[in-house]
């Protein structure tokens, strides 16, 4: 399902990056940009991509780490990992948000653009609600990132999950900072997951975690502007 298809970034380099790219199926209801974990455009996010694409939105993933790692993709053993934490070391964030940018720019034409973003993404999700123009909405999962920027006012209205056995985040700590500095932004906790619940199959998920998560996103995006 879908194609990988070149998008040219605001930044200054004007880097061209590879994104996965799905046209909405039935009836269209706007745009969603799918920010992936560090492991690159791997099975989650062709899934998150298909699972978006299916509800009938036009769906873009893009692939982040393109200028120090192009293609990334891999698992999520040691091995993976280590190599998915070289590719973060090198990446510039101001890069990130100037590729969010070009997804943006190239999806508005079209109608609204949504954002939603897994760990990496989760944090990328927050940064471009706080500091990008022309987003309908975002959905925040599990960001590492997300309690260091609390300070960072979302542009558009922003909703977070974070898992309660997560053991990267601890999950009441960062609802409690949100709270404080952003008390408009609803933050959800999911009791049976920890990191990484989105994706189906993995052992921190738990399928109705997931689906209730993805029904709030629904909603959040329904509210703002998805036809």
């Amino acid at each position: 399902m879908g194609e990988m298809i070149k998008i040219k970034s605001t930044a200054a380099d004007g880097f061209e990056f590879a994104a996965l790219h799905a046209e909405p199926q039935g009836r269209r209801r706007g745009a969603v940009i799918v920010i992936q974990e560090i492991f690159g455009v791997d099975r989650y996010v062709r899934e998150d991509v298909e699972r978006w694409s299916k509800l009938g939105f036009e769906a873009l993933a893009p692939s982040m780490f393109d200028r120090v790692a192009p293609g990334l993709d891999v698992g999520h053993d040691e091995a993976g990992m280590q190599a998915a934490r070289a590719a973060v070391a090198k990446a510039k964030p101001e890069d990130a948000l100037a590729d969010i940018a070009a997804c943006i720019a190239y999806l508005k034409p079209r109608g609204p653009v949504f954002i939603v973003g897994y760990c990496y993404g989760g944090a990328m999700v927050w940064q471009a609600a706080g500091r990008l123009e022309g987003l309908a909405a975002g959905s925040s999962y599990y960001g590492g990132g997300v309690a260091a920027a609390a300070d960072l006012t979302p542009k558009c209205p922003v909703i977070c999950h974070f898992g309660r056995k997560d053991g990267f985040i601890p999950a009441d700590e960062v609802k409690a900072k949100l709270a404080a500095a952003q008390p408009k932004v609803p933050v959800y906790i999911y009791e049976k997951s920890g990191h990484g619940f989105n994706n189906d199959g993995r052992p921190d998920s738990d399928l109705d975690d997931a689906k209730l998560a993805r029904e709030r996103t629904l909603a959040l995006f329904e509210a703002n502007g998805a036809r």
